[in-house]
């Protein structure tokens, strides 16, 4: 694979902090530390972008620029220089240089010349399907990628749709387990008594109802991953049971007189505070210890305003085949209205909010009022109905994805179908008496 950037120089140091850098920007690069390496590393897998000192052993960085400009005419070379000499600076221009990058030089610069000579790249997801192009995510993903490979718990804590449930996916998917199970179970969904059959299992007989026996989630998940999602939700005697599970490497499966040995690689979320929680005495200090060995937050999405365009763009690309329109893209009123929005629903508010914009939007182009959010700004350029002329389309658009069904149409919009049957009704009732004023 050829990578977007060679960086070039003999300061181990240096190099791994241009490393990270580029990387940050989602680029890839390669490192050498001399002119000699470069030459032998553009000649076996090419690069779109070489960044080297001018300061090399062996040979200087311009006379690699005059070679690279001899013997790989296409490729730009960026000049790296701590000393601001005039000279240095003409001599590297007039022999070819793109640019000149000057020590100590910023984030933003760097940046600057890596879009503009390489392009910006579109961002694509990662394994587990996140999206971005947030400094912080990117690096969140780096330390996330390396911590894969080990078996410690993980706890990830954020705001309810940040994305946690994708993080511990990306984590399985990375790790040696990935082609084990991944078992999700959702603590907030099931009362006490359910959670632990549901996550230890139980034995034929063991209570009433109980006909046969049932494997849990941590025995489903042997030698893979169990992701226990909103942990915090979980009582107090429930926690100490799978303290123990956690610290014995078994469970006590309902109804059964033996312990069950289980190898489970641990993810647990929360959208709480843990520590205040043990301080209210709703969680185990011990426990919290026990799953917190790695511990990642995810920043909601309002901290990471240059991932909204990135994402709402994902989600018309992934939505846009569940709509028979045409290809949908945003406007840069839209985006600027997604911009301007809080998002407290945060990621899952975000893709929400783009399928009914597809939904509510029978051209090419989004609109802000097609997004419907509180910040809706409508241009008086264009044709727009009341909020509940936009209502009245986004019924009849999905009564028409699904065939007409009443049923499937209520829960696709979150309504009940009564909701549907009386505006259908008055929207009848409205298109006659616009017939009869038409008539009068």
């Amino acid at each position: 694979m050829t990578p977007d950037v060679l960086v070039v120089d003999d300061d181990p140091m240096v190099r791994r902090t241009l490393l990270e850098l580029i990387r940050e920007y989602g680029y890839e690069a390669v490192a050498v530390a001399s002119a000699e390496h470069a030459l032998e590393s553009l000649a076996r897998s090419g690069a779109r972008l070489v960044l080297t000192d001018i300061r090399l052993p062996g040979s200087s960085g311009i006379n690699l620029l005059r070679d690279i400009r001899a013997r790989h005419a296409g490729t730009p070379v960026v000049m790296i220089t701590g000393h601001g000499s005039v000279e240095v600076a003409v001599e590297a221009m007039q022999s070819g240089a793109e640019d000149l990058l000057e020590k100590p030089f910023g984030m933003a610069r760097l940046g600057e010349i890596l879009d503009r000579l390489l392009g910006t790249r579109a961002p694509s997801a990662s394994p587990g399907g996140i999206v971005t192009e947030d400094p912080h995510m990117r690096r969140l993903l780096q330390t996330a990628a390396r911590v894969a490979r080990s078996t410690a718990p993980i706890l990830i804590q954020g705001e309810s749709g940040t994305g946690k449930e994708l993080l511990a996916h990306e984590i399985h998917l990375r790790s040696r387990r990935r082609d084990k199970p991944f078992v999700a179970l959702n603590c907030a969904a099931l009362p006490d008594s359910l959670l632990e059959s549901e996550l230890f299992g139980h034995e034929r007989g063991a209570f009433t109802g109980a006909i046969a026996r049932r494997l849990g989630k941590f025995e489903a998940a042997h030698e893979g991953t169990l992701l226990l999602d909103e942990v915090s939700e979980t009582s107090l005697p429930f926690q100490a049971k799978l303290l123990r599970a956690l610290q014995e490497g078994e469970l006590d499966r309902i109804g059964r007189d033996r312990p069950v040995r289980v190898d489970v690689r641990v993810i647990a979320t929360t959208n709480q505070d843990l520590r205040e929680a043990i301080q209210a005495g709703r969680f185990r200090q011990d426990l919290f210890f026990r799953l917190n060995v790695i511990s990642f937050r995810l920043p909601p999405l309002r901290e990471r305003p240059q991932d909204i365009p990135c994402l709402a763009r994902h989600f018309v690309e992934k939505h846009r085949s569940s709509t028979d329109g045409p290809g949908r893209e945003l406007s840069e009123a839209a985006l600027d209205t997604l911009r301007s929005y809080s998002w407290p629903g945060n990621v899952r508010e975000l893709e929400s909010c783009i399928r009914r914009a597809l939904l509510l939007c029978p051209d090419r182009v989004l609109q802000p009022f097609h997004l419907q959010l509180e910040t809706d700004c409508v241009s008086p350029a264009l044709e727009v109905g009341t909020r509940s002329e936009v209502e009245r389309r986004l019924i009849f658009a999905t009564l028409e994805r699904v065939g007409g069904n009443r049923n499937r149409a209520a829960e696709a919009l979150g309504v009940s179908v009564r909701t549907i049957r009386n505006r259908l009704r008055q929207y009848r009732e409205e298109g006659t008496m616009a017939m009869a004023a038409r008539t009068a």
